[in-house]
């Protein structure tokens, strides 16, 4: 088996081809580095990763004279790699025989630190150092790597190099170009994911700088990745701009419920109010990034025509009510009407629910009677899947490294598979919407009401008891007898499937409005359950119940890949 030594550690890497760098991640060694990244290609720039590379060949090490830039270096078999942190080795592995004259001109691991943090020094002479009005402080490897690998003082006296800020950059994205530390990674995106090569870099040496094209600005569907692709404070997001320190900000594992590719995210909230959403690498999902439609897509959470408190229409007009008392009205109201007409009561469950919630929601209308009918919400399509990276004339290019969905809704598969084993087949909203029905109770949860708005056809016979759980004001709201406020993605505990069938649980990351009940609450009480829902407890019946969940463990905080079969 091939085997590459890291700090005198050996490290089995089978058929991988790997570079110094994601060596020595294997070995557990980190080796500091800026402009490179797995996703894109290797441009050796920012020399921060320089390591000791040498080769182990007839029980002797032979070492390069200088050190290498780890990224830009394949290991093989018998590969040896000294880091700048060789001094912090595993004293109980034995050393390797090393050449005693490269030992002696100098000590294992001392060239990558001293080369380390020249590197430092050299980045930090332009640099503004503006760090407590950044918006990067506090997650910048400029700051991490300067304490860990750098020097405490500065030898710079001349005046530093200022260029002007180009906040014409984007509409969305901002450059502080003082900051800018020229690892290009913004640029290699622009060119390899996202193919519409708007930035650049202009001048040469001392005057580098990252622009756009002229009367190109970066304004494609993807670009706010640049800003979590940028390692230093160079690329704002004018959408987080000022807003919050990051040391404030409380990060949860999420799924972007803005399309059926099911992202992967970072949400980031303080005081339950969400700032932020950023990529989350899985390669099992999309991969290392997110579109700008995710990144942005949380304002509906935050917006002011929010429902926050459930109303009943009392003589034309929506009235507050409160929940100890409408919680057993509308059991009593379904179970007559259940009772005189089963088949003319249909529950509605959006593919914006949690499967957990799908899963309860339609318990409950099963146990009013066999033939209430289940039917899956309107599903927004919006549009073809639209592919990344594009040539100069938008045109998708093979192959394909991300897809923005037509299909605007994240969890239609799993509310389908818990239809199925609830009822045994799926009925699509278009099939009862002109229909007369007794008694419907309407889940909703759509972040975008314009797209619930287009589906729902506007002469539709909006049944005497109309129960409509959402977010925001919709056609359908507008003719229900009761409006119940509906949580967001980020205020639930729950599970997505995917376009492909794979299986996501994320955390809450936020609370709801204070006189907001979750739909898994909800649907808990309605049952006649006592006490507050436990969403692993729910997921843990689930898995029981519907075989598609059955490697779901309650447990689960980590998305699991499940049989379709």
């Amino acid at each position: 088996m091939p085997t590459v030594y890291v700090n005198d550690k050996p490290v089995e890497i089978g058929t991988k081809r790997l570079n110094c760098v994601q060596a020595a991640e294997l070995a557990g060694v980190f080796v500091p580095h800026y402009c490179w990244h797995e996703a894109l290609s290797v441009v050796a720039s920012c020399r921060m990763c320089l390591v000791e590379v040498g080769d182990l060949k007839d029980g002797k090490v032979t070492m390069q004279p200088k050190v290498l830039p780890g990224c830009q270096t394949p290991v093989k078999d018998g590969t040896v790699i000294v880091t700048g942190e060789y001094d912090k080795r595993d004293k109980g592995l034995p050393v390797l025989p090393y050449d005693p004259g490269y030992t002696k001109a100098a000590a294992l691991g001392e060239r990558a630190k001293k080369s380390q943090a020249d590197t430092l020094e050299g980045l930090l002479i332009n640099h503004p150092l503006d760090c407590p009005v950044c918006d990067k402080a506090g997650e910048c490897k400029l700051q991490d790597f300067s304490y860990k690998y750098g020097r405490s003082e500065s030898r710079m006296v001349d005046v530093k190099n200022t260029p002007p800020n180009k906040p014409h950059l984007s509409s969305k994205i901002t450059l502080f170009t003082d900051r800018c530390i020229m690892c290009t990674r913004c640029v290699r995106f622009t060119r390899e994911i996202a193919g519409t090569s708007e930035l650049q870099v202009v001048g040469r040496g001392h005057h580098e700088e990252i622009d756009v094209f002229p009367g190109r600005p970066l304004e494609n569907k993807l670009a706010g990745n640049v800003v979590d692709l940028c390692p230093v404070g160079a690329l704002g997001s004018k959408d987080f701009l000022y807003k919050q320190r990051v040391w404030y900000l409380k990060t949860t594992d999420g799924v972007c419920n803005r399309c059926s590719t099911g992202c992967s995210t970072y949400v980031d909230a303080n005081k339950d109010i969400v700032y932020r959403v950023r990529a989350r690498t899985n390669p099992q999902a999309q991969g290392h990034f997110i579109c700008d439609e995710g990144r942005y897509g949380y304002h509906h959470a935050n917006s002011g025509e929010r429902f926050v408190r459930p109303v009943a229409k009392v003589d034309g007009k929506f009235k507050p009510v409160a929940w100890s008392a409408l919680v057993p009205e509308l059991k009593q109201a379904f179970a007559a009407a259940a009772q005189t007409n089963a088949a003319g009561v249909v529950a509605v469950l959006s593919p914006f629910l949690t499967v957990e919630e799908a899963f309860l929601l339609g318990t409950y209308f099963k146990s009013l009677s066999p033939n209430v009918r289940l039917v899956l919400g309107p599903v927004p399509v919006v549009g073809a899947d639209d592919t990344y990276p594009k040539n100069v004339r938008g045109e998708p290019v093979e192959p394909v490294k991300f897809t923005i969905r037509a299909e605007k809704a994240p969890n239609r598969l799993g509310v389908e598979e818990v239809l199925k084993q609830l009822q045994g087949a799926v009925i699509p909203f278009a099939t009862i919407a002109k229909e007369s029905v007794a008694a419907m109770w309407f889940s909703g949860g759509y972040p975008d009401k314009s797209q619930l708005d287009a589906i729902v056809p506007t002469d539709w016979k909006a049944p005497a008891l109309l129960v409509a759980q959402d977010i925001l004001p919709t056609v359908v709201t507008a003719s229900a007898k009761y409006i119940l406020p509906g949580t967001t993605g980020f205020e639930k505990d729950g599970t997505f499937v995917n376009h492909a069938n794979y299986v996501q649980t994320f955390g809450r990351a936020a609370r709801p409005p204070q006189e907001t009940r979750s739909e898994l609450q909800l649907a808990f009480d309605l049952l006649g359950r006592r006490g507050l829902v436990q969403p692993d407890a729910v997921r843990k019946e689930l898995a029981r119940a519907v075989p598609f969940f059955g490697a779901l463990a309650p447990e689960t905080r980590v998305a699991l890949e499940t049989a379709t079969a």
